[in-house]
């Protein structure tokens, strides 16, 4: 028998949490006061992509409740094993959208900088999940070939970072490409993709933030948040120090089967994400990675949603709806 942990995340640095993260299925059992054996998390769909999850997430999650949406997002589950037509490895393209080794630029004007394979939290759904990190991420020693490709095209005026997730890095790593970023005269914009603001929200600090401004660029954060229980404890108070900073915050949820495939559901997220200064900004259908198949919803459903929330909420509480295609220039609508 495992004994019960009881949870000791508060005090802890943001690094301490993410050290302490939560990575075997039997403590989730123990601190969800879950029934013995109740989590289908085979050992194959473990290796295949691993369980980690933050004790401060964890803590949000519902006690003796099974299919609570935050615990499905990062439980691994037998269903990861099925092959199902359609779904790959590459779902979105990202392979192909390679200029070099952690460099994607897939749309016109903006370039994507893989910064790093780390993440604080492995969810089932993630397009990357089976991403080849070890040889495709601008990693220190690479940044210098990503800064002199963006200062060589003056018609790059924005810079995505994204990862993993890029506040992974150590404010070490991160400030010589931040501020050599801001060195760049055509750069305008600096948007920066990530979920620990909702993940674990320690990571905003005084620091992070006071780097970002001396950029004197603007600084878009696209967040990643799919259930209003996610936007709890000290989250507020992160969104609050990034908008309080000046920066534009905006969502960008996944569509999940089982977890916020209902209107009342999405509704509660925009409105709660609306109350901390987030505009939704993208409800994206599923992106067909191999392993998450049991989280796709079909697209009439998808629009049946939309279509409701237009009916009962104001037009800047309703994402678009969009799905990722491999190859085109845009993200593709999804209308009727």
């Amino acid at each position: 028998m495992i004994p019960r942990i009881e949870p000791s995340w508060q005090g802890e640095s943001w690094q301490q949490q993410w050290a302490n993260a939560i990575r075997d299925p039997r403590v989730l059992e123990n601190l969800l006061e879950l029934p013995a054996n109740s989590l289908d998390a085979p050992a194959q769909a473990i290796q295949s992509f691993s369980l980690r999850v933050p004790l401060s997430y964890v803590e949000r999650m519902a006690k003796s409740a099974p299919r609570d949406p935050l615990l499905l997002q990062v439980l691994p589950q037998a269903s990861e094993l099925i092959e199902k037509k359609g779904f790959s490895t590459n779902p979105v393209g990202d392979i192909e959208a390679q200029k070099s080794s952690g460099i994607l630029q897939k749309y016109p004007g903006r370039i994507l900088l893989i910064t790093t394979g780390a993440c604080p939290i492995h969810c089932r759904y993630c397009f990357r999940r089976h991403y080849p990190y070890a040889n495709n991420q601008a990693t220190a020693n690479q940044w210098q070939t990503a800064l002199e490709h963006i200062a060589s095209d003056p018609d790059l005026g924005e810079v995505i970072l994204s990862g993993g997730d890029p506040l992974s890095l150590s404010d070490e790593k991160l400030s010589p490409l931040i501020n050599a970023l801001g060195n760049i005269e055509h750069v305008h914009t600096l948007r920066i993709h990530s979920r620990l603001p909702i993940v674990l929200p320690d990571r905003i600090t005084s620091n992070i933030i006071n780097m970002l401004l001396s950029t004197k660029k603007q600084v878009i954060f696209v967040l990643h948040a799919n259930h209003s229980a996610e936007i709890e404890q000290d989250v507020p108070a992160a969104l609050d120090k990034l908008h309080q900073a000046g920066f534009t915050l905006l969502n960008q949820a996944v569509l999940l089967k089982g977890i916020n495939d209902n209107t009342e559901i999405q509704a509660r997220l925009n409105k709660r994400l609306f109350k901390f200064h987030v505009l939704p900004y993208y409800l994206h259908m599923l992106d067909p990675v191999a392993g998450a198949s049991h989280f796709d919803v079909p697209e009439y459903k998808a629009l049946e949603i939309i279509a409701e929330m237009r009916a009962s909420l104001p037009g800047y509480l309703v994402p678009r709806l969009v799905r990722e295609i491999a190859g085109e220039s845009s993200k593709t609508p999804v209308t009727y």
